[in-house]
């Protein structure tokens, strides 16, 4: 039982330390949360959470493995990930104009598109996908996990920090269920600031904008390096 515990709490952790980091996701995240409200916000992180299920379940039984195969398919999503997030990044700086203070709206279902988008994008995201095929399926297969050192941008200063037995259920049930935190956390904490500071609305969205710019840009001159465009 008490390996169970230890297990499901190092699973919380992982999902923690991949979702929050910054990136395309919660940049979808942050200007669902500040311009539409918490619910839409959720529905983004929700998307993003489908697409890693999707993966998941693909992964295990070999499906999506041409994509790390296939480089020229690999480039095509990154391609395509690239002009969606260009596309979301216009978007977003329309909404940064738009909104001159925060305004908890669009708390009722069916008024935003933050769970598409989100769910889009991680589909074109050849990175998730690659990380399932091989750490994410690992999580199911016996051995060990050194869980921080794949935390993005500091994974190499905490390796070592945090290593785990690989193999038990309760490590992918909580990794999930730490996806969750951040997803229902996240929006929750930006729309609680939000009602504080009027300002915060369109400068969230508009750092969300600058974000998803640099990262279609990083993909687009990815996908066309591996295509030899450039």
């Amino acid at each position: 039982m008490a390996n169970l515990l230890v297990s499901a709490v190092s699973g919380v952790v992982f999902g923690l330390a991949l979702a929050a980091p910054p990136g395309p996701m919660n940049a979808v995240i942050a200007e669902e949360s500040v311009v539409r409200g918490w619910r839409a916000g959720f529905e983004a992180g929700l998307g993003a959470a489908t697409a890693d299920v999707a993966f998941f379940v693909l992964a295990w039984f070999g499906a999506v493995a041409v994509v790390d195969r296939e480089p020229t398919i690999r480039a095509a999503m990154v391609g395509v990930g690239g002009v969606l997030m260009l596309y979301f990044a216009y978007g977003a700086a329309r909404d940064a104009v738009s909104r001159s203070t925060f305004v908890s709206v669009g708390d009722e279902p069916g008024t935003s598109k933050g769970f598409r988008k989100a769910f889009a994008l991680a589909l074109t995201n050849p990175y998730q996908i690659v990380f399932w095929l091989t750490i994410g399926v690992g999580l199911l297969q016996p051995g060990t996990l050194d869980v921080l050192a794949h935390a993005p941008y500091v994974g190499e200063s905490m390796g070592g920090v945090l290593v785990v037995t690989t193999g038990s259920p309760a490590l992918l049930i909580g990794f999930f269920a730490g996806i969750g935190c951040w997803i229902v956390g996240f929006p929750a904490a930006l729309v609680g600031a939000g009602r504080r500071l009027d300002a915060f609305a369109p400068t969230v969205a508009a750092l969300s904008a600058v974000v998803l710019a640099g990262f279609g840009l990083l993909f687009l001159a990815d996908a066309a390096g591996t295509l030899g465009l450039v």
